[in-house]
């Protein structure tokens, strides 16, 4: 009867985890059948495999690279130095702050923790009417703009995006022993030489984890590039871009969808390279948290 039991929850994980998966990959099937269709074949059927083909495939994505109003390598490569930048900043000075917090005991810096902690549950929709007057006059006040530059959105992204990093990596750096930093110091280590010799070495799990998950929000965001970019500005992502397909009357859904399938592309690959650093990142932050 136990092993009848055992058996039949098994069965029953695994119903539901297909449920699950089928749920979470619906929309990049209709993504990809539908950058295999023309608009008529989409609007007629969007679920159907009407009109299905290879032949619309490379078509369509040959027109979304060589379209004149959407710039696809501007685009792509706007977006590639947005997130790169971003991310590598983020990892940076995320483990930085979360080194600093973590080791110095003070009623301070849980102060600080707690700031960056309680900025993760402030929807993005509260700050949208601000944003935009405010970093106009952070970029008149230090004389680089803000608004329609690279500079300004990676700058958002550091301030969005800094509050999950240094949670994670707070939660996986009170894991690493303090003899480590006190063997350094010992040794003639300044702080600074300890931080990038002695435990930079030992985040490369976890910043892994919020690499790729920052990345994936970064690269695929509409939003915060849509409002500090704008529409009619000189740089554009990706997500932005692929509103040129959109008119006021006629939508262009084949192109449209295969400008989304080229970029869900690049990050899809980083995510299966690097899923296994992902998950062992996350665990080893949650429990040594």
């Amino acid at each position: 009867m136990k092993i009848k039991e055992k058996t039949s929850k098994v069965v029953i994980k695994m119903i539901i985890a297909i449920v699950i998966a089928l749920y979470v990959l619906f929309p990049f099937f209709l993504v990809v059948i539908n950058s295999c269709k023309q608009t008529a074949d989409i609007t007629a059927n969007p679920i159907g495999l009407n009109g299905v083909s290879l032949t619309n495939l490379y078509q369509n994505l040959s027109d979304v690279i060589n379209n004149t109003h959407f710039l696809f390598w501007s685009a792509f490569t706007s977006s590639a130095v947005i997130t790169i930048l971003s991310l590598v900043l983020l990892a940076l000075l995320g483990a930085m702050a979360a080194w600093v917090i973590c080791r110095n005991k003070t009623k301070w810096s849980v102060v600080i923790y707690f700031t960056f902690i309680a900025s993760m549950i402030i929807p993005f929709q509260v700050v949208m009417l601000p944003l935009i007057s405010t970093f106009r006059d952070v970029g008149n006040f230090v004389g680089i703009p803000m608004i329609q530059s690279i500079p300004g959105i990676v700058f958002a992204y550091l301030g969005f995006g800094g509050a999950m990093t240094v949670f994670i990596l707070n939660g996986f750096i009170k894991g690493i022993p303090m003899e480590l930093e006190e063997a350094a110091a010992i040794d003639g280590c300044s702080p600074e030489q300890t931080f990038f010799i002695v435990i930079l070495p030992l985040l490369k799990p976890v910043i892994t984890t919020v690499t790729i998950l920052n990345g994936m929000w970064i690269w695929n965001d509409y939003l915060l590039p849509s409002i500090l970019l704008q529409q009619n500005g000189p740089v554009k992502t990706l997500p932005v871009a692929v509103q040129a397909f959109v008119g006021s009357y006629v939508k262009q859904w084949n192109l449209i969808l295969g400008a989304a399938l080229l970029a869900i592309i690049p990050i899809l690959i980083l995510f299966f390279i690097a899923q296994k650093q992902i998950m062992e990142g996350m665990i080893e932050g949650a429990v040594k948290g």
